[in-house]
């Protein structure tokens, strides 16, 4: 092999396409440096509609493109051409002895199969978009790196370009090195996303194997912790959210910021009939609201915590308008997040500098059953995500006195706000507005103890004389163990609970909730997030 520094001129390059972007100004360059063109269908096609001298693949090889192009470049005048190593006197006197060609430049990129799939093509499309011979040629280049140059990306023409151009028509062993990486990162992206489809087909959600495929979009200043490095990466085809997100304005998005923003917007985009917020601060609401607009459900959002509310995340289920704008620009905040910005609402918050304004374009599927992923040490966690809602069947009322309609409507808002609070969760709710949230405790009883005494302590400093969680509902992500949680809520005036139920000692709360004459409905389901 080569030197990493050795200049290798290009007198003969082989490029064949899906994505024909920037070939034309390619290939006119490469006319001009004196490169014989090898190409093949619809890339030679394109190449000549520019007015560029091409030969075709099938000329070159004396063989013709078969099988409706299945076999076309897969043939020993194209990979003799591009696998011979120019320092190897034995592969150079090969080449010669059967009229091989070398190949100094390789420009492929691979039929659109995951564009195929998304677009909700047959199975038999499918399979014709896997491409066979292009991941050859890449593989084929990408290993003689020391001798052949090999570009999979329209964005690195213009290095290849100027690489040459400096170097009187040659490549540098530092570029081929560098192209060859990302060749290979594009063969493997390839090849996981078709052993991704192929078990969905046969309706088998957990493979043997896993394969992942992401794209860096960001090389992050730290991670949780400034002394932790990290960068955030993009699945092929994202869920709508954080990752399909364009940065209006503001600083740099941080890995925590990152992190909270996609948990704040998960939770709005379980609400569609009505405006919805959610304000998000270390991956927990600690202020959620329906409303009749946005401005009134920012307000009623905020009301629940607003000491928290300092320096964290704000989603909305709606295109934020001036009014909310208004409102959201009175507080310290690090990011918000929303389908869309009208003019106004981004005109007011240009004069935060530092806010971080995100639109995302669409709302996420919150009942979409994809797959959600968690390293552990020496491997991952697979399961599907949280998109499970109960409805009007799924709900047993075990009291003596049932829920009114109002209540009703407030169990299920919280219930739906404890699926994103991190267990145990207890939620108060009043008038679907959360008053109160206890997070992420190891004791179920002193996640209600918090959350009543978050309650209290927003309504003191607001002044209030009447308590947040008098007539209140509260929700649990699970069953109460023991009546001893319940009992707290009790005191703190909650009127009706919503929980899954499914403890030993249901009876002993169940009798508990009717000694105080409030109402319990059962879910069956448990909302634990870890």
């Amino acid at each position: 092999m080569s030197e990493p520094s050795a200049l290798r001129s290009v007198r003969r390059a082989l490029i064949s396409v899906s994505d024909k972007t920037g070939i034309a100004e390619l290939g006119r360059f490469l006319a001009k440096h004196g490169v014989e063109v090898l190409s093949t269908g619809g890339s030679a096609k394109a190449l000549g509609e520019a007015g560029i001298d091409v030969i075709e693949v099938s000329r070159h090889t004396g063989f013709p493109e078969i099988m409706n192009g299945r076999v076309k470049t897969l043939h020993p005048m194209i990979h003799g051409g591009i696998l011979a190593n120019r320092d190897d006197n034995a592969h150079m006197d090969a080449l010669e002895q059967h009229g091989i060609a070398p190949i100094d430049l390789v420009v492929v990129n691979l039929y659109p199969f995951e564009q195929t799939v998304r677009a909700g093509a047959g199975f038999d499309d499918c399979i014709e978009n896997i491409d066979i011979g292009g991941p050859t040629l890449i593989r084929a280049a990408a290993k003689n790196h020391g001798s052949v140059a090999v570009v999979t990306d329209p964005e690195d023409y213009a290095r290849v370009m100027d690489d040459m151009h400096h170097n009187d028509g040659a490549t540098g062993g530092e570029l081929r090195r560098g192209l060859a990486a990302a060749a290979y990162a594009h063969t493997a992206a390839y090849d996981a996303a078709i052993a991704a489809w192929f078990p969905r087909q046969q309706d088998e959600a957990y493979p043997d194997r896993l394969f992942v495929s992401a794209e860096r979009r960001q090389l992050l200043r730290y991670g949780e912790n400034p002394h932790q490095s990290a960068a955030f990466y993009a699945t092929t085809a994202p869920r709508a959210g954080v990752a399909t997100a364009r940065q209006l304005q503001g600083k740099e998005l941080s890995y925590n910021n990152l992190n909270d923003t996609d948990a704040a917007f998960e939770l709005v985009a379980e609400f569609t009939a009505e405006p919805a917020v959610a304000i998000i601060k270390h991956a927990n609401p600690c202020g959620t609201a329906l409303g009749a607009s946005l401005a009134d459900a920012y307000q009623r959002a905020l009301a629940c915590d607003p000491v928290s509310a300092f320096g964290g995340v704000i989603a909305l289920n709606r295109a934020l308008d001036g009014e909310t704008a208004s409102l959201i620009a009175e507080l310290f905040a690090e990011v918000v997040i929303a389908p869309d910005a009208d003019a106004d609402a981004r005109a007011v918050l240009a004069d935060k500098k530092n806010l971080r304004l995100l639109v995302t374009g669409a709302m996420p599927d919150a009942g979409e059953r994809s797959p959600t992923l968690r390293a552990l040490a020496g491997g991952y966690l697979l399961q599907d995500r949280d998109g499970a809602v109960v409805d009007e069947d799924g709900l047993h009322t075990v009291t003596k006195r049932k829920p009114d309609e109002a209540e009703m409507t407030d169990l299920r808002f919280a219930f739906t706000l404890a699926k994103h609070v991190k267990s145990n969760a207890i939620v108060y709710v009043k008038d679907r507005a959360s008053v109160g949230v206890g997070a992420g405790q190891m004791s179920r009883v002193d996640s209600a103890r918090i959350a009543a005494q978050k309650a209290a302590e927003a309504q003191a400093a607001a002044g209030e004389s009447e308590s947040r969680t008098a007539g209140s509902v509260v929700a649990s992500d699970a069953f109460f163990p023991f009546a001893d949680g319940l009992l707290v809520t009790i005191e703190a005036g909650a009127k009706a609970v919503i929980q899954p139920g499914g403890s030993v000692r249901d009876d002993e709360v169940i009798a508990a909730a009717d000694e105080a004459g409030i109402a319990m409905v059962f879910t069956g389901m448990r909302h634990f997030r870890h």
